[in-house]
């Protein structure tokens, strides 16, 4: 029998708290949440300006991220731009604010990173990685 303590993902859970709480509290200092910087990050690093785009690579909901969309654009990180060619279509664009935040917030989440995996040798911070992205692709 598996105790909690052992389970994976109660161990998965507990660790991801952890770094999410750190996280938030580090970005605070930009009003910007984890789940805003996920969407900036797809933005800044891969181009992404289509919500379904982001979704997917976040991982999150089509229905999620129109919420998180929206209390972005209220905060004027982000404009939501409808495809003058086809209205279904939602062209994401950064503004001036999230555009000066870039590199701020880029630093904030490298220290965060360092900070958590201090502990951890070189290689074991690349087993640790390879793993995670291992589960993340499991198609359970």
């Amino acid at each position: 029998m598996n105790s909690l303590d052992n389970c994976i993902n109660f161990l998965l859970t507990g660790a991801q708290h952890s770094v999410f709480q750190y996280m938030k509290k580090n970005l605070a200092q930009f009003d910007i949440t984890p789940i805003q910087y996920g969407v900036l990050g797809c933005i800044w690093e891969f181009d992404m300006h289509n919500p379904k785009d982001i979704a997917a690579h976040l991982g999150v909901e089509n229905s999620t991220i129109s919420g998180i969309l929206e209390r972005m654009e209220n905060k004027g990180l982000i404009r939501r731009m409808i495809d003058s060619s086809d209205r279904r279509f939602i062209h994401i664009e950064l503004t001036d604010i999230s555009k000066n935040i870039e590199i701020p917030v880029r630093t904030v989440v490298t220290e965060v990173d360092k900070t958590v995996l201090e502990q951890f040798s070189e290689e074991e911070i690349a087993v640790l990685k390879n793993m995670l992205r291992k589960i993340t692709a499991l198609d359970l």
